[in-house]
């Protein structure tokens, strides 16, 4: 019976009028220079206060970890996530299309091969039973360079002592697939790993080893541009399919508000990026076309690794190639 009163309060304070405030959970920083994502949810908030709307920003990690924010978004008790994409492949393996390495030219060409393929359609299907959806997915900053400790690198033979941070299985796939070696490490265990040389380095954008703090550390960023670094905007849909209409239409027009936002931003924060790291003392290498070529082709045995349904490596290779 306690529970079930527990549960009945609970309920019951989503249902006031404090509700009516939106929540976002941050995953950075709130730095307007560094972080795609963050400029992604300033410019979404923005619109909606110029609605009418309450908006108020919770500091990354002040609520929770991944799974503990994605589970108050499920029940409704958070609106906004700037979360992991691993949050909607839980639910929708399909969308780790947009991790395959080298599978987008850039955002716009994200943005294009999305809209063809009705992608968020397709996922937000799956995720109405977890009563979330997904608004977008923010670019967390520039395309992924390889970051590391000690040895510079210009092409996967560089890398075959190294043990690189990986996000998951995929990859570590990737890094074998270069002749090097991946290991799983959560993020809040990254500065260790690195300084005691229990990895080598990360993939990951330009900003990050400046926004959060490791360029005394890190002393090398190559600019492969693997993958395009990315934050799932995931909303509550008891809160969403709950606001008027007016409120709704507002929510929509500020994702494209921010969206629009967003990827301004990521047009100079490209050049500036690498720059940053460098005032910083990390060495950038530039690659040339020929070289990110090499990496391009080394990638491939990713797409065959079985990581991913063949039938889905299928829709997103042909999506790729048919909106470049």
């Amino acid at each position: 019976m306690k529970l079930k009163a527990l549960a009945l309060a609970t309920l019951m304070a989503v249902a006031t009028p404090a509700a009516a405030e939106v929540k976002i959970a941050l995953d950075t920083k709130p730095d307007l220079e560094t972080s795609g994502s963050y400029n992604w949810a300033h410019a979404f908030g923005e619109a909606l206060k110029q609605a009418g709307m309450d908006v108020r920003e919770l500091p990354r990690g002040s609520i929770g970890n991944e799974a503990e924010v994605f589970d108050q978004v499920t029940t409704g008790l958070l609106e906004i996530s700037l979360a992991d994409v691993r949050s909607v492949a839980q639910v929708d393996p399909f969308i780790y299309g947009v991790r395959l390495p080298y599978i987008f030219d850039d955002i716009d060409h994200m943005d294009r091969a999305l809209a063809a393929g009705k992608v968020f359609e397709q996922v937000n299907a799956k995720l109405a039973d977890q009563d979330a959806i997904l608004l977008a997915l923010a670019p967390l900053g520039p395309a992924s360079g390889v970051i590391t400790t000690t040895t510079a690198v210009r092409s996967p033979a560089d890398m075959s002592s190294l043990r690189m941070r990986a996000l998951d299985d995929a990859q570590i796939a990737m890094y074998e697939a270069w002749g090097s070696s991946g290991t799983v490490v959560p993020w809040g265990e990254v500065p260790a790993g690195l300084q005691t040389g229990i990895i080598n380095g990360y993939l990951n954008s330009p900003f990050i080893p400046v926004l959060f703090g490791q360029t005394d550390f890190v002393k090398n960023f190559s600019d492969a541009r693997v993958i395009w670094p990315l934050r799932a905007v995931i909303a509550s849909k008891a809160w969403y399919d709950g606001l008027s209409d007016a409120d709704r239409a507002a929510v929509d027009a500020a994702v494209k508000t921010a969206d629009a936002a967003t990827r301004d931003w990521l047009t100079e924060a490209s050049e500036n990026g690498l720059k940053m790291l460098e005032e910083k003392g990390v060495t950038v290498q530039r690659l040339s076309p020929e070289e990110r070529a090499v990496f391009r082709e080394a990638s491939k045995a990713v797409y065959d690794s079985g990581l991913m349904p063949s039938e889905d490596v299928k829709t997103w290779t042909e999506l790729s190639e048919s909106t470049r």
